[in-house]
């Protein structure tokens, strides 16, 4: 990318920074001079991301939903490169599998393991990053990975309650802790995105009726499914100091899908 961005030396710490949209994004920190750490339930991306990142990162395999891998973040951040800038966490993901969907079919373990997947995680990291920050003063940045099903749902294709109720849940609480956190300078934003093509989506993609839909609800560009690359400058600019005077904000990177109606013309 041609960009540049306002992340020169800071060090910051991407939730699930192995794959898709956390990659992504890491791969542009570092091409514009920040250092990253990243972790991933999977040593396996672990390793492969790190290749691709270069000596301008680090990280481990940790599950996001255990308090002890963001703490762990936190403080290699410290160590390797002195303080921590920014957290983004992206870490999340479909619970589907596990018995998440609509709500009379919803199982209690897809409804637990959704919301530690999705929301308990985010709080965790949260927090890690808030109490660094408060340590070693002079504010600091969290970008919170949210949803546009958050608020704008899409009963057909994407009825995954506990799913939804998680998204909704991170908006709140990164609001919350925006307005508590403002006058130690820690600003707190979230990133909402449509349908992207990522790991964690490819039920979705796969499916020739639901990238029809998509093809009318995420209207920009010709109609399509999101790239995560689309997501990559938004999330960038909310970490970078160019945002300095941004906080509580949620802004959807989604193709038009929270302005459409989703039905061919």
């Amino acid at each position: 990318m041609n960009t540049r961005y306002d992340v020169e030396g800071m060090s910051v710490v991407v939730m699930g920074g192995t794959t898709g949209l956390g990659l992504s994004a890491a791969q542009a920190l570092v091409a514009n001079g920040a250092h990253v750490v990243v972790t991933s339930r999977s040593e396996a991306n672990v390793q492969s991301a790190l290749q691709i990142l270069g000596s301008g990162a680090c990280g481990f395999a940790g599950d996001a939903s255990q308090p002890e891998t963001a703490e762990k973040a936190v403080a290699l951040a410290v160590e390797n490169f002195g303080r921590l800038d920014a957290l983004y966490h992206v870490a999340g993901g479909s619970g589907r599998s596990r018995g998440d969907g609509p709500l009379h079919e919803m199982t209690d373990a897809g409804l637990s393991y959704t919301l530690d997947l999705n929301l308990a995680s985010l709080i965790l990291s949260n927090r890690a990053a808030v109490r660094q920050f408060l340590l070693q003063g002079g504010g600091g940045c969290i970008l919170n990975m949210g949803s546009v099903l958050g608020w704008s749902p899409s009963p057909e294709f994407f009825a995954s309650h506990a799913y939804a109720a998680a998204k909704a849940g991170i908006v709140g609480f990164s609001q919350s802790i925006a307005s508590y956190y403002a006058k130690q300078n820690i600003r707190v934003n979230v990133i909402a995105p449509a349908l992207v093509e990522t790991p964690m989506s490819q039920r979705a993609v796969g499916n020739e009726a639901i990238v029809r839909f998509v093809a009318a609800k995420q209207p920009l560009d010709g109609g399509r499914v999101g790239n995560p690359e689309d997501v990559e400058g938004a999330a960038l600019f909310l970490l970078s100091r160019a945002a300095k005077f941004i906080t509580g904000q949620v802004l959807a990177v989604d193709g038009g899908w929270t302005v459409s109606e989703g039905r061919e013309a």
